[in-house]
């Protein structure tokens, strides 16, 4: 493991998840397996309540460990299990919180083996809470909430939604990849990273070119690598500007977000925030845009002239878009390493080489879309990264398939220590 991968995500944290009872306690399952995607090694353990919703056998295959539910448990309790878990932990994350967890927390009660874990540890604590908006809501569980803030523990959430209940309000669990994202920006905050005094801009997401008040030309970006890219950055400790298009996301942990919807939009933006020490491109910005934007919707027309009444053909007039990579690649204050992205169907090496020496840029990560389980609107992705050297020599490596949070940390990775031109102006 390099210096650089071991401050990227959760790498090197050992995470002791306990999981209460709840209905949001099957997303707790996802959580094991996200925060090994992030480098955590993961522990569990169960109250009784949470064993009425998910089993034991679920965590363990989850987690590679046996899985913990008792303080009475004979067999680890006469090595006092209990505290060496305490011990062994670096992070304990509990999700979900169930309101009974969060008020024997507050008050310091010890009557199982989670809450006795909890008060025998040193290590950090984070709650993603989730119950019915009503208690949520509810004065003592405000208060309570107030009282293991106050003591520094990190609250996740909730989120607001359709519950379990058939409510819609305040209570529902975070998703995993939230909860990932804020437990490794928590831990950026905490430590000096690799990327700490360094300024990133991400661009991610489609454009949206209109052709009229209704429509527009656009594409079928989800706009996913970008956000993980941003929050990886943000998780190696830089100052992270994100430029997005339409899409719907919620915003990375300490990400400056712009939204826009059409390409100049986004090159305006995008410049705007110049100068900065890395620029990755991971949007899809559209090649074509309207030569002119129609006032009023482009209504059907009928060739009267036909004996059937077909419906005629439209011609649309169509310019080019901004090259934003281009500008940000040629512009006076250039940043030290400009990375494209290429999405590609076919030809995905040679394409990527020839954009990577046409646009003059340092490296490109191109990717093939249009395959099952991978690019466009999918979770995970697989990269081809091609780039640059100062001496004229070229490289290449690949990345995944893996998930796109983890495929962004790998890039960053990738980009830190093993190009020369990031190497030689590495923060130290």
């Amino acid at each position: 493991m390099t210096e650089f991968e071991a401050k990227r995500g959760l790498a090197g944290e050992r995470v002791l998840l306990g999981v209460s009872g709840g209905i949001a306690a099957y997303k707790a399952a996802e959580l094991v397996r996200r925060l090994r995607d992030a480098g955590a090694e993961v522990r569990v353990v169960l109250t009784e309540a949470a064993e009425h919703f998910v089993g034991a056998a679920t965590f363990q295959a989850l987690s590679g460990h046996p899985v913990r539910g008792s303080l009475w448990d004979p067999n680890a309790e006469a090595a006092m299990g209990h505290i060496e878990l305490a011990r062994w932990a670096t992070r304990v994350v509990i999700a979900p919180a169930s309101a009974d967890v969060i008020v024997r927390l507050a008050h310091g009660h010890a009557n199982d083996l989670l809450s006795t874990m909890c008060l025998a540890t040193t290590a950090p604590l984070a709650l993603a809470p989730a119950m019915n908006n009503r208690m949520w809501l509810h004065l003592a569980t405000q208060a309570n909430l107030a009282l293991l803030r106050g003591r520094g523990v990190l609250m996740i959430g909730p989120g607001d939604g359709a519950q379990a209940c058939g409510e819609f309000g305040p209570g529902r669990m975070s998703e995993p990849n939230d909860i990932v994202a804020a437990l490794s920006a928590a831990r950026a905050a905490s430590q000096p990273g690799p990327l700490a005094g360094r300024r990133v801009l991400v661009s991610a997401g489609p454009t949206y070119e209109d052709l009229d008040p209704v429509r527009y030309l656009g594409n079928r970006s989800s706009g996913k690598m970008g956000f993980a890219l941003a929050a990886a950055a943000a998780e190696l400790g830089a100052e992270v500007t994100l430029v997005a298009g339409p899409v719907s996301l919620p915003t990375p942990a300490g990400v400056h977000r712009i939204d826009v919807r059409g390409a100049v939009a986004m090159r305006d933006a995008a410049l705007g925030t110049l100068p900065q020490d890395i620029y990755i491109g991971a949007a899809a910005v559209a090649d074509y845009m309207p030569a002119r934007i129609a006032e009023h919707k482009i209504k059907k027309r009928v060739l009267e002239e036909s004996s059937d009444s077909a419906d005629s053909g439209l011609i649309l007039e169509l310019v080019r878009t901004p090259d934003i990579l281009a500008l940000i690649a040629a512009h006076p204050q250039r940043p030290t390493l400009v990375v494209g992205f290429a999405a590609e169907t076919r030809d995905l090496a040679e394409s990527a080489r020839d954009k990577l020496e046409r646009k003059r840029v340092d490296a490109i990560a191109a990717n093939r879309v249009g395959q099952a389980g991978c690019g466009f609107d999918s979770d995970d992705n697989a990269l081809s990264v091609y780039w640059r050297n100062p001496d004229g020599s070229s490289g290449e490596a690949g990345l995944g398939p893996a998930p796109k949070q983890k495929i962004a940390r790998d890039l960053f990775n990738l980009l830190l220590d093993r190009l020369p031109i990031a190497r030689r102006d590495r923060p130290e």
